[in-house]
């Protein structure tokens, strides 16, 4: 996980955020923003009427918030990320109706996997949303699944590329990463114990798209203290019903 600036700016961060959601999922209300950021509408107004200041955004006559001219790849990019996300909230509710634990979608971007979507479930002590939060390939779940795919020469080559090449000192063990990824071959499911977070337990488990390929990760979290293995495969079960569901909505529009 990248680490926050020491003295970080929240007015600044939540201004990013609101910029990357306009580019990658499309266009945003004031109460959206609002919602999405867990800040009162007056404290977003603000915040969008500065991106439109600063032609990060516009705004339209029905005071809905658009990509401005500075995002470029907005009209790409909302194709596919901000359906992936409006489609996969309700099979992440389900997951944590059924196994009332915190369930997200994340994808790869380069050399690292970034959160979509979070939905938290209801416990006191709980894995918090992870929405926008970008990490290493190698210490999620959807990055573990990516990576499992590539062959010895192709996973060669992502490590000595992009964001792995100015951060050399947190390339895994190869020999120990060959290992676990056999082993996510082998189940068919990414079991990340402590790679992302001490304290934190994940599975994860791929959607693909109608070419097999894969187009993102689905994945449950909780606190390694209530991790049980004898739920292991029940928790794996839900999981792929709600991927495969959610890979038949996006097959069907």
């Amino acid at each position: 996980m990248k680490t926050p600036p020491r003295y970080s700016v929240t007015s600044v961060d939540h201004a990013l955020r609101l910029a990357t959601m306009l580019q990658l999922e499309g266009s945003l209300t004031i109460s959206q923003a609002a919602q999405r950021l867990r800040v009162a509408p007056s404290t977003a107004h603000r915040l969008l009427a500065m991106l439109v200041y600063r032609d990060f955004a516009t705004q339209d006559d029905q005071h809905i918030y658009h990509a401005g001219p500075v995002l470029e790849l907005a009209a790409h990019s909302k194709s596919s990320t901000a359906r992936l996300r409006a489609a996969a909230m309700p099979h992440l509710s389900r997951v944590v109706a059924e196994l009332d634990e915190t369930s997200s979608i994340s994808i790869r971007t380069g050399q690292t996997t970034r959160f979509l979507a979070t939905v938290e479930c209801g416990q006191s002590l709980r894995v918090t949303s992870r929405e926008g939060m970008v990490f290493p390939a190698h210490r999620t779940t959807t990055g573990m699944l990516y990576l499992a795919g590539l062959e010895r020469e192709a996973l060669a080559r992502f490590f000595d590329s992009g964001w792995y090449a100015d951060n050399r000192a947190d390339i895994p063990d190869p020999g120990r990463l060959r290992t676990d990824l056999a082993r996510v071959r082998r189940n068919g499911f990414a079991l990340n114990e402590g790679r992302s977070e001490r304290g934190l337990v994940a599975l994860g488990v791929p959607v693909r798209d109608t070419g097999g390929e894969l187009l993102a990760g689905l994945s449950v979290s909780l606190p390694s203290a209530r991790y049980d293995r004898q739920r292991l495969p029940d928790m794996v079960a839900t999981l792929h019903a709600a991927a495969q569901a959610l890979q038949a909505d996006l097959a069907h529009g």
